[in-house]
This record gives C-alpha cells, structure tokens and sequence, in this order.
C-alpha cells in the first residue's frame, strides 16, 4: 500500500494498482498456488482456522447482503454490495482448503455432489460456525439496525482483517499466502471506506454524528475478542501458519484512534460482550442473531439439497 495509516490514505489519490473494482479483478487466485500441507501443521487445525477465517468473512458478507436496495444511497448499495462479494470470494478457498486438508470435516448427510465450500457454507449448524461474533449481530436495516453501526463495524473488522492478513502473507501455507495477498489489497479499500463514512457522519450533523456515537457504542463491545488467541491459531502460529490475534491489537488500535480522532469522535466506554462459560465465537458460542442469519443464508440450499445449479 501507498500509505501508512487509514487517513492519510482518504487525502492520497490511488493508483490503478491499489484501486477497488468489483472485487480486484477476475482472474484465479488459486492458479498456479502449491496446495501441500505445511511442514509441522496438524491437518486438524488447519482446517478449524479455515473455517475461522472463512466463517469471519461469509457471515460479514451475508449481513452486508441486507443493505442491498436499502443503503441510504445508490452508489452505497454498490459499494456494500462489491465489498460483501470481496468477502465471499475470500471466504470461497478458505473452504475449498478446509476441504482438502481435512475431508473428515465435511458435514455429514451432504449430498457429495455439493463442492466443499458450499457443504460447509449451507449444511453446518450454527454451533460449528467458528467466526467472531462481530460479524454476526444485526446492525442492518430492519428493526434495531442502523446504518451507522453497519459502518461501525466493517472500521472495525476491515481494521483488524487487514492486519491479520497482511501477516497471512507470508504464512507458510502457501493457500492461505494467496488468498491474503489479494484480501490485503480489498481490506485496503474495506478500511477506506469505512474511515471515509466515519468522517462523514462523525463530523457532520448533530443527529449523524448522534447516530454513529450510538453505532460505535454497538460494535465496541465485541472488540475484545478479536484480540482473543485461540489454542488453534497459537499452534498454528508456532508452525509459521497462522498469526497471532493478540499480537494485532496496538496496530488496530492505532488505526482507530486515528479514525476516531479525525472524526470528533470518542471510544465508547462499554463493557466488553462477555464470553459463555468461558468460550465465544471461535469455540461456536454465538450471539441470538446467529441461528436467525442461518436460517435465512442456508434455507434454498437445505430445502433443496439436490439441486444444482
């Protein structure tokens, strides 16, 4: 990237190379990439931080899915549109890969003409979903959602995903280097837009700088936890796979502060969303609005496990 920190990057014009179009481009991003198994990695793992980090990524998508048509504006339809398809397309060889390197982890009953990643996206039940339990809450546009937690959110998520990605990149897993060094180049652009929106409500009006105070207020709770390390990604981490979350956060925060700061806004002073007996989402403990958002992503593809298309 051209610049250092996420404002600076809203004032600095960007190149044909660093610039967000429909999710970067068309071309394989798998091609040509080696698919061995690390040394040292324990095929389990390595398929349960797929999942993490593919989860993370098609639930956000799902829920950005719900603005289309309802954005306040047309150009944000697109926008939330082209930046949720950024996120199924990085969650689509996280699952592939999950696939190869653990076929026992495939949901039983599927028919096996269904690919990997659509078993593991439509026909695992919500206590098997490993995503952070960030993406999953109902900021959208129905009762109780709101547009400026939606922004909240995607600050918060591109902040910590880029960061955690553009360490993926030198992971030993040569898969997940790949899907990393394009995500990096999308979360780039995720980040921007977002910190872009935060300046515009936080710094505008007195009710859109109300509504993103209260947007903030939302998300900031689920912070915490993307700091948490899990046993698996610690593992991994030792092994040169994966990168450990908690090593992320005084970069992420720094992002934040900035954001914030720019906008005339403050860290909300809120209670972290505590743990369930000590486990979250990595460990399939989700929030009420989970089973409702699978309901809905997964209900064509259960009713009709058949078909194809």
């Amino acid at each position: 990237m051209a610049f250092d920190n996420a404002y600076e990057s809203l004032t600095e014009e960007h190149g044909e190379e660093t610039r967000w179009a429909y999710g970067t481009g068309f071309a394989d991003t798998m091609a040509g990439v080696a698919h061995a198994l690390p040394a040292g990695a324990d095929p389990a793992d390595l398929f349960a931080y797929c999942l993490m980090l593919g989860d993370d990524a098609l639930v956000l998508a799902q829920r950005l899915a719900e603005w289309c048509s309802r954005a306040p504006e047309l150009e944000e339809d697109v926008a939330l549109a082209n930046i949720g398809l950024d996120l199924l397309g990085q969650a689509r060889p996280l699952y592939t890969r999950a696939g190869e390197v653990y076929p026992a982890g495939r949901p039983a009953g599927v028919p096996r003409h269904v690919p990997d990643e659509d078993a593991l996206a439509y026909f695992r039940d919500e206590h098997a979903f490993r995503n952070v339990r960030l993406v999953e809450i109902d900021c959208g546009p129905g009762p109780g959602g709101d547009f400026a937690a939606t922004i909240a959110r995607l600050l918060v998520f591109s902040s910590w995903r880029l960061a955690l990605l553009s360490r993926l990149t030198s992971s030993t897993d040569p898969v997940l280097a790949a899907v990393a060094a394009k995500g990096v180049k999308e979360l780039a652009y995720h980040r921007d837009h977002a910190a872009q929106w935060t300046l515009r409500l936080g710094d505008g009006t007195e009710e859109s700088h109300r509504r993103m105070v209260a947007g903030l207020a939302t998300v900031w709770p689920l912070l915490d936890e993307l700091f948490i390390a899990h046993p698996v990604e610690l593992r991994l981490a030792e092994t040169g796979v994966a990168a450990d979350p908690s090593a992320l956060e005084s970069e992420v925060d720094e992002v934040l502060d900035q954001v914030l700061a720019r906008a005339g806004l403050d860290r909300p002073e809120v209670r972290p969303l505590a743990p369930v007996g000590g486990r979250a989402g990595r460990d399939g403990v989700h929030t009420e609005a989970m089973g409702y958002l699978l309901a809905e992503m997964q209900y064509l593809a259960r009713s009709q496990p058949e078909a194809v298309w």
